[in-house]
């Protein structure tokens, strides 16, 4: 079987050190506030998903530490203005309790995006990622308040591959993983100072929800 992509790792993303939005190289940073699944329940997935990491190479699969749900994403943001989030997403985690959600199946968006679907408890999700929207607009960060479809993105397909998502859809159609709680929020930054290669993510902070 096939090695899912960036298989061996234990963290969903990378935390930055105190300093490290200072010495960004560059003067903006593209961030989203987003959950995580539990180590187990990715690799839950990542098993289902083996064949399909054999079958379709040419996929870009995305690596498993970077899988996450978003609940907004803010695109770019001048890096001084980033901290005006950590207070109130720090509020809205110790206020309440780790949402029981579950992976299952899975879609594609235009026939290039591959997800996996979220199960559970999605209206506490929407109210979730509400808040989580009205803080960011409280702060003054303008951002495009999309409707929240609640979903985890694997894999993107290149230009010239027609098929392959849709194949791979179909094959996670029948997925149900086990039911998990978030335990964090993350405020999530990608590519730190830029440069070439592919996109990584690392957590800017998280907070824990309140004990169950």
């Amino acid at each position: 079987m096939a090695e899912a992509p960036g298989q061996g790792t234990e963290s969903t993303t990378t935390p930055v050190e105190s300093g490290d939005l200072d010495r960004a190289r560059a003067a903006t940073v593209r961030v989203f506030v987003a959950l995580a699944p539990p180590d187990d329940a990715k690799d839950e997935l990542a098993r289902e998903l083996g064949p399909a990491y054999e079958a379709y190479p040419r996929l870009r699969w995305n690596r498993i530490e970077d899988w996450h749900i978003t609940l907004a994403f803010l695109g770019e943001l001048p890096v001084e203005t980033v901290p005006l989030l950590r207070p109130p997403l720090a509020e809205i985690a110790a206020a309440r309790r780790p949402l029981e959600l579950a992976l299952h199946g899975g879609g594609h968006f235009d026939d290039r995006v591959l997800w996996s679907g979220i199960d559970g408890d999605l209206d506490g999700l929407h109210r979730l990622a509400t808040e989580v929207r009205t803080v960011v607009k409280e702060c003054g960060i303008p951002f495009e308040d999309r409707p929240l479809r609640p979903h985890l993105t694997l894999a993107r397909a290149r230009r010239d591959d027609q098929a392959s998502v849709l194949e791979v859809a179909d094959g996670l159609a029948g997925f149900t993983g086990r039911r998990w709680a978030a335990e964090r929020l993350h405020l999530v930054g990608s590519n730190y100072g830029r440069g070439p290669g592919p996109i990584r993510y690392r957590d800017v902070e998280s907070w824990p929800f309140a004990r169950r």
